[in-house]
């Protein structure tokens, strides 16, 4: 009798397992308006569901607020930090001052080697990304820490192509910088980190495919299987990269995904945040995996935690949040436990009621936005949309807009991995007039974040055209 209630109390243990919380939470500060981190902490253990945070530093206030809450943290280390860290010594210093303190005692499980730096960085910072995560390994080791996994976020704008999802590969000029990594990553049982963004890849035809809503669904000619939301799509793609440079096997972290609840334009509402994060949520959970990872567990971060009212640029960017400052959420995602909040999600679809015309294998995955402060990078995504007509567009500044808004926007889009050079002294683009710089860079940015009316607002200070505003030697992308 003993013996049997034993492996029946096993046999439960098992199955919680199995079924534990899958979901985390980017935890973003660019606020002037945010609960003490400590009231944070035991809001998300005692209240939600969440039992996995990521923040974008190493704020020892956060870090010792999650203390003995049994939520696992990822810390990330500054992307400026990254050269000096491929010295133990240095790396060892960074484990004694802002790990060691903290653990165990804070459940600590990913160590972030910086954000999206094959994206973003520059040469210097892409090269020693690798031989930092390697280093940082060794001085946890060394330190006694043999349980906290070093990776790296990655948006999908490493990507060359994403549809069909069987033939997502990486670009070629990665390759040799995600082929050791990937083989860290395996050495060391870390995950593959990825930022996949389906709002960043909706268009009104692909709405319902976005919101994980009953649709039509997207057929892979090359396997046979079927799509019944993008979020899987851009997953699959991503293993179907790392598996073709003979990485299968490693882990996949969906580190990053989310859906603003307001900005200027439709595609940004509280219904649309609610499906996205609401269906991911159950999704997730449900254990079914992916057409090509079935029966797989994704750990997945919700951008974002709360609201942000610091953060620069258009409107949706400050209205990523499940929750309000005050902690009431915004909409009712599924993550508390009494299940407060707004509206709820709409109806999911599991199966494909019939396959869609196959789908053409994509061109190069268009590059995603860059990265927010409190953190929001913007994936590569399926083909981008063109003008009525199949015209090009320009994003250019209004005629009205104010020198002040205008330099505004050139901070805004150069803090965002955006190429600057061109407006310099000595760049093909520049000139004495900030309009001219801000037009330049305005576009750059509209082209680069696949080229959606939205992303040409600029808090009203932007409009698209169809006349190529390029001129003498300073070409604008289209």
């Amino acid at each position: 009798m003993a013996t049997t209630k034993l492996l029946l109390s096993l046999f439960l243990l098992i199955q919680l397992a199995a079924t534990a919380f899958a979901i985390g939470v980017n935890y973003g500060t660019l606020a002037d308006n945010l609960p003490p981190p400590a009231q944070v902490a035991n809001f998300l253990k005692t209240q939600t569901n969440i039992d996995k945070v990521k923040i974008f530093d190493a704020n020892p206030d956060i870090i010792k607020a999650f203390a003995n809450t049994n939520i696992s943290l990822t810390i990330t280390i500054p992307n400026g930090d990254i050269p000096s860290l491929t010295k133990l010594r240095a790396a060892r210093r960074w484990v004694v001052d802002h790990v060691k303190p903290f653990y165990p005692q804070t459940k600590i499980n990913y160590i972030a080697m910086g954000n999206e730096v094959l994206h973003w960085g520059d040469d210097n910072l892409k090269n020693s990304l690798v031989p930092a995560m390697r280093t940082f390994h060794n001085a946890l080791v060394r330190e006694g820490i043999k349980d906290v996994k070093v990776s790296t976020p990655h948006s999908l704008g490493i990507m060359l192509s994403s549809e069909p999802p069987s033939q997502g590969r990486f670009r070629p000029e990665v390759i040799p910088l995600l082929t050791p990594m990937l083989q860290f990553l395996r050495q060391t049982k870390g995950p593959f980190m990825v930022n996949p963004y389906p709002y960043f890849g909706w268009s009104p035809e692909k709405e319902s495919f976005a919101l994980f809503k009953p649709n039509k669904g997207v057929h892979d000619q090359f396997t046979g299987k079927s799509y019944t939301n993008m979020f899987d799509g851009l997953m699959d793609a991503v293993y179907s990269a790392a598996k073709a440079v003979g990485f299968g096997d490693v882990d996949l972290v969906a580190a990053e995904t989310g859906w603003p609840s307001s900005c200027e334009f439709p595609v940004c509402s509280v219904q649309n945040a609610v499906d996205y994060n609401g269906h991911l949520i159950k999704h997730v959970e449900s254990g079914k995996g992916t057409p090509l990872m079935p029966n797989r567990k994704f750990d997945t971060y919700i951008f974002a935690l709360f609201n942000e009212n610091q953060k620069p640029g258009p409107l949706a960017e400050k209205n990523w949040g499940l929750f309000k400052p005050d902690m009431t959420p915004v909409y009712n995602a599924g993550v508390m436990r009494n299940q407060q909040g707004g509206a709820t999600p709409g109806p999911m679809v599991t199966t494909v009621a019939q396959p869609a015309t196959p789908a053409a294998p994509a061109g190069p995955a268009k590059p995603a936005a860059p990265v927010k402060g409190g953190k929001k990078p913007k994936p590569a995504t399926p083909a981008a949309p063109v003008a009525a007509g199949g015209g090009k567009k320009w994003c250019v500044a209004k005629p009205g807009a104010t020198n002040q808004a205008l330099q505004a926007n050139i901070d805004y889009v150069c803090g965002k991995g955006i190429d600057c050079k061109p407006i310099q002294p000595g760049g093909t683009c520049f000139d004495n007039d900030v309009k001219a710089r801000a037009s330049y860079l305005m576009n750059a940015y509209y082209q680069a974040n696949g080229r959606h009316d939205f992303n040409c607002d600029f808090s009203k200070t932007g409009q698209l055209t169809s006349a190529d505003p390029s001129h003498g030697s300073c070409k604008y992308n289209a």
